[in-house]
């Protein structure tokens, strides 16, 4: 029987938001991320699906005729259409969501194939069950470091870094994916995700890091975004075999505004990755997720990145997990971003990967004081971006580096 949520009653509103906005969540973003023929949002996976496969229909034509790299490129918009189509819906052994997402890791195998990407896929055991996951290698005859990559609740190992285009690859970090718990095929596996079972199974792909011959396992970072931003720190606090840690579109501390104040989507889906059909039971679950009390135990490098009006998480939250990381640490907040900070003017609308690898990069090199302790202001439309030097507060008083000035 499917769940029923005290929010479950606003879906008239969130249909009214796919209609007009394109968006399913983080609606003070413009772009859409769904067609414009989706007037509602159980549209979405058969409205998507249409596109995905004229995608897939293009590649394989393109492929026919012996353009592989224009195939590649096809099979790669397919891929993600198919991969955003299936994660409308919440449901167990749905033969539509399998349907969907099969397709999405087929193409993802056509843009390797194709294409002769480094790219491995790889099962991990752990607890009794395997985590599917993407290795993607950088080339080099010696031992490299690595990055152990967690995304968030929405994304797939399928999702980033673009396996034509890894920024962590490029500059000579090897990449680990990982479907955790919830995640992608672990999702359809029925491998739930709890309050903290997440970084025992990243904890299970460092093992797997460690043993690999041409990793460096000296030198595993964790790089984490949006809900990886969550679990990330949680893996670095119980594993110091993690010397470097980066998140990005924040989930930091308490868990109540993207549970409870933003897109019902969340909460929805969230409740389907744990595998939950009780409310009271997930909202046990949700209050356990607070990270504040790990964020002490975090020893290595670490650097967040946030957007200023994220509506998931509030920049109050992030400032008091930044506060409380124990090692080197630094913040870089976008002036008046939302969640998704990737492809900002702050940074001249690049993706945010990128600068996060060369972060990633410094600090498994060493290059990085130990004393580090440095917030940054990215401005939107000036300024250096994460470069810039350190701000004193992000506060109104202070925040411009004048002095703050009373009455008169």
């Amino acid at each position: 029987m499917a769940p029923r949520r005290r929010r479950d009653s606003q879906q008239w509103i969130l249909d009214w938001l796919v209609k007009t906005t394109g968006r399913v969540q983080n609606f003070a973003n413009d772009e859409r991320t769904v067609p414009h023929g989706v007037k509602s949002y159980r549209m979405i996976p058969r409205t998507m699906y249409r596109v995905a496969r004229h995608q897939e229909d293009l590649a394989r034509a393109a492929a026919q005729r012996g353009h592989a790299e224009t195939a590649a490129a096809l099979y790669w918009q397919a891929c993600q259409t198919y991969r955003e189509a299936q994660h409308a819906i919440f449901e167990d052994d749905n033969p539509e969501k399998t349907f969907l997402y099969e397709r999405c890791v087929a193409c993802y195998g056509k843009v390797v194939s194709l294409t002769g990407a480094p790219v491995e896929a790889v099962e991990i055991p752990w607890e009794g069950v395997r985590i599917a996951a993407l290795f993607h290698r950088a080339p080099a005859p010696h031992p490299l470091p690595a990055v152990l990559f967690i995304p968030g609740m929405d994304m797939t190992k399928e999702a980033a870094p673009h396996p034509l285009q890894n920024p962590f690859t490029r500059r000579g970090l090897h990449v680990l994916v990982m479907d955790g718990p919830g995640q992608g095929q672990s999702n359809l596996r029925k491998i739930r995700v709890t309050h903290d079972n997440y970084e025992r199974a990243a904890r299970a792909c460092i093992d797997y890091l460690a043993q690999r011959p041409d990793v460096d396992r000296d030198r595993i970072g964790v790089c984490g975004t949006s809900f990886g931003s969550h679990w990330g720190p949680r893996l670095a606090a119980v594993d110091d075999r993690v010397r470097a840690l980066a998140t990005t579109h924040a989930v930091h501390g308490s868990k109540r505004a993207i549970f409870e104040e933003a897109s019902p989507r969340f909460k929805q889906m969230f409740m389907y990755m744990a595998g939950l059909t009780d409310e009271e039971e997930f909202d046990r679950m949700a209050e356990a997720m607070c990270d504040d009390e790990h964020a002490r135990l975090v020893r290595c490098p670490t650097l967040l990145v946030a957007g200023e009006y994220d509506p998931l998480c509030h920049l109050e939250d992030v400032l008091a997990f930044y506060e409380k990381l124990g090692g080197p640490k630094e913040l870089w907040v976008f002036e008046d971003e939302f969640h998704r900070v990737s492809g900002r003017d702050g940074i001249a609308g690049l993706e945010i990967y990128p600068f996060l690898a060369d972060w990633l990069g410094d600090a498994l090199a060493g290059r990085l004081p130990d004393d580090l302790r440095k917030m940054v202001l990215v401005r939107q439309q000036d300024g250096i971006g994460p470069y810039g030097p350190s701000v004193r507060t992000l506060l109104i008083p202070g925040r411009d580096g004048r002095p703050p000035t009373g009455p008169g």
